[in-house]
């Protein structure tokens, strides 16, 4: 019997239903089709209530155990709405989950990328095309993390000695979105990826929503955060070589 879930029908879901063999767990992953910096922040419409009823509807299950799955991002304290908002909802949802009736524990995943990303796949569109991109910071880091990574993380995380915990799985130091895509392009054969122009910000205000343009602004911690999922490590530290698999996978 394997463990059951919510959010089985996002990316994450299908390859955590795939993978999990995990009796008696209930692994929660509703919203986790946002957590990412490749949607342009369209995915956070209309979330906060998607996040509350997912985990409503987690403590109702008939599970021994629930992994929560939730946001590193919030580690930068966000000071400005909508993102200070999102955060708060974010908080708010993890005690949610920490307080009900079934032991639980909460698991912070860096933003997520891999193959099976619609996102990334609508990004290499965009760089064969020419089109530019809403790259944020220089210098302002973020968490990432491989799909393969954070659905070995959650299982990894199913255990009852973690009940009450928060965990963290990211893949390393921060990297900033500028870097991360920027390398991505690259791979594609895009010598000089194009960035938009922060003076034309009131244009792409019309396609971008604040919530991308605030979190590619908000720096992380230097270093990953702690504590980890107890004996988890990733698959994939660098997000170059995991790039460079991913297209190997596409071209396959």
């Amino acid at each position: 019997m394997k463990g059951t879930i919510t959010g089985q029908r996002s990316e994450l879901g299908r390859l955590l239903a795939k993978a999990t063999a995990s009796a008696g767990v209930h692994f929660n992953v509703a919203g986790q089709q946002a957590n990412s910096l490749l949607h342009d922040g369209q995915a956070w419409k209309d979330i906060a209530p998607k996040l509350q009823a997912g985990a409503r509807r987690a403590m109702r299950t008939d599970a021994g155990f629930i992994v929560h799955a939730s946001f590193a991002f919030v580690l930068g304290q966000p000071q400005q709405d909508p993102l200070r908002s999102l955060a708060q909802v974010i908080l708010e949802t993890e005690a949610m989950a920490l307080s009900g009736p079934i032991p639980a524990c909460v698991v912070r995943l860096g933003y997520l990328y891999g193959p099976n990303s619609k996102d990334l796949l609508a990004y290499r569109t965009a760089f064969r095309l020419g089109r530019p991109y809403w790259a944020g910071s220089r210098t302002a880091g973020q968490f990432h993390l491989h799909h393969d990574d954070a659905v070995s993380a959650l299982i990894k995380a199913a255990a009852p000695r973690n009940a009450g915990r928060t965990l963290y799985a990211t893949s390393g130091a921060p990297v900033p979105f500028m870097a991360f895509m920027d390398h991505f392009a690259r791979q594609l054969g895009v010598r000089r990826p194009r960035h938009a122009l922060r003076i034309a910000a009131p244009l792409f205000k019309l396609i971008i929503r604040k919530e991308h343009m605030q979190q590619v602004e908000l720096p992380m911690p230097p270093r990953a955060p702690t504590p980890r999922v107890p004996g988890w490590r990733p698959v994939w530290p660098d997000h170059r070589a995991a790039q460079e698999q991913i297209i190997e996978s596409w071209n396959g």
